[in-house]
């Protein structure tokens, strides 16, 4: 490549290739290995999600990404505080900037690959500070203790260091299952927060309120716990006036939000299992053939993951603009109810623009106040609720068919960069030439069209399983993206199996 068509970003390269990160393997890592590394870097995020930031006034923080807790990945007052965000959001930045062309890099090219993977090792650590400090100088309060001891300016900036250290630590085991293990970090932590949600949600057996008796009106806060008390406490009458539909509806953890769990589970395994197979053949092997499988949710679960990040991100400034002390300050940002507006101390809009793009929290956080506007706590119309979720709906399945777009063009999986793996693996389509250009023209038949069907798809799953519900408060997107990660890491596993078994073929899947 010529010096002149190079990109901007190889002036930025010596920098971020300076900063701390994990080697690739020199060779080819067995799969027990990889399998190792696995549980390794789990059993580090859980611990991590235990260890609480120095300082930090637990009581009077809020938490801006409480609603997108478990799509982030994080604890709230953790190290794991940030969660995945900032790696999510320097690679929506990143993606939209190649996308656009603004940033001229060629993927399929291995140098310009690299470059772009070095500076997204920088931009992550602009997005850390980028997402802690108005956090920390907003939302999270240092103990009266620490600032005691060390004045508020030095404990804020003591805050901010211990959330950028956890941060890069996530960056760095996502960099470690990419390279020595299976699959992604970040699905990984993401499903391990949601299965953490999910089974505590179902099975936990302490009251809703840990401070009062246990009775009907405080339950166990676990579905199957709270409908057996209910079912054994409950005399007939009382639960024909108000028991079952404690036990369907009253939250937390109602049963219809399992029952919504479990329907998406088996919607989402059923169309993990779509696809359409192109019969290949060996070029120089005669009676050797195969097929390439092109899967209805092409894109994968990332779409939607991208598209939570970037509602987070609104969301968070849309309150950092309402109510910070500096920020509210802002002419036609500041302050503004349209941007999106918030009361009692609340993280989640009640009005505006960040409320409209927020997601639904099950069926009574909408159907209800449709159906019944004198509801409490309900201040909207039954007009302006159905406009929240048409709304929202509408975003999620747009947003994902551009991400799943742009996710298909940066990771090679375009018809182009497939046609060439095709190829190099000595397969060809059984009746046609043996070239890229003609497997690039027999493929975009075909992914172009499912590239955008499975963004539209994951995308409006996840806003179906919001609107339901789930337990847990794993959120409707986080139980999407948990199944779709399950499945893909057992076809990860399948995989590196075959490959350890037979050589030959981690030239075709890509690996060493």
């Amino acid at each position: 490549m010529a010096e002149e068509t190079k990109s901007l970003l190889y002036k930025v390269k010596p920098i971020s290739d300076r900063l701390p990160a994990v080697k690739r393997p020199e060779g080819h890592v067995h799969f027990r290995t990889k399998m190792l590394w696995v549980l390794v870097v789990l059993v580090v995020y859980y611990v991590m999600t235990n260890i609480y930031v120095f300082g930090l006034d637990q009581e009077k923080s809020l938490d801006l990404f409480a609603q997108y807790r478990t799509i982030m990945a994080g604890a709230s007052g953790s190290l794991m505080q940030l969660g995945i965000g900032p790696i999510v959001t320097a690679s929506i930045i990143m993606q939209l900037f190649v996308g656009a062309k603004i940033i001229k890099l060629d993927l399929t090219n291995k140098e310009d690959k690299g470059c772009y993977q070095s500076v997204l090792k920088l931009l992550v650590i602009v997005m850390i500070i980028f997402e802690a400090v108005p956090q920390v100088f907003g939302y999270l309060v240092p103990s009266a203790s620490f600032t005691n001891a060390v004045g508020m300016d030095m404990a804020r900036v003591l805050i901010v260091l211990q959330i950028a250290l956890g941060s890069y630590i996530v960056f760095l085991m996502d960099e470690v299952i990419s390279k020595w293990g299976i699959g992604s970090g970040i699905s990984l932590f993401i499903a391990a927060g949601v299965a953490e949600a999910l089974f505590t949600g179902t099975l936990n057996w302490n009251p809703v309120n840990m401070g009062a008796a246990m009775s009907i009106s405080n339950p166990p806060a676990g579905t199957i716990p709270k409908i057996i008390y209910i079912l054994t406490n409950c005399s007939p009458a009382e639960l024909s006036n108000y028991g079952y539909e404690y036990i369907f509806l009253g939250q937390p953890n109602p049963l219809i939000a399992l029952i919504g769990t479990v329907v998406i589970f088996l919607v989402v395994a059923y169309l993990e299992s779509a696809r359409i197979e192109l019969p290949l053949s060996h070029g120089n092997a005669r009676g050797a053939r195969g097929r390439y499988p092109i899967k209805l949710i092409y894109a994968s679960n990332i779409p939607v993951i991208l598209m939570s990040a970037l509602l987070a991100n609104i969301s968070m400034f849309a309150l950092l603009f309402y109510s910070n002390d500096l920020l509210s300050g802002i002419p036609l940002l500041g302050h503004n109810r349209y941007i999106g507006y918030f009361v009692d101390g609340s993280t989640q809009a009640a009005g505006g623009l960040a409320w409209y793009l927020s997601a639904p929290s099950g069926i009574t956080s909408w159907l209800t106040p449709i159906l019944n506007p004198a509801v409490e706590g309900n201040i909207h119309s039954p007009l302006m609720n159905l406009m929240h979720v048409v709304i929202y709906v509408s975003v999620m399945i747009l947003g994902s068919v551009l991400f799943a777009k742009f996710w298909v063009e940066t990771t090679n999986m375009g018809p182009k960069a497939v046609a060439n793996q095709i190829q190099k693996s000595g397969m060809q389509i059984p009746g046609f030439r043996r070239d890229p250009r003609v497997l690039e023209r027999v493929l975009e038949r075909y992914i172009p069209t499912v590239t955008v069907l499975s963004g539209a798809i994951v995308g409006a799953l996840a806003a179906f399983a919001d609107l339901i519900g789930t337990t847990g408060n794993a959120s409707g997107t986080g139980v999407l993206l948990t199944v779709g990660i399950l499945i893909h890491f057992y076809e990860a596993m399948g995989r590196e199996q075959m490959m350890e078994m037979n050589p030959v073929l981690r030239g075709f899947f890509g690996g060493e």
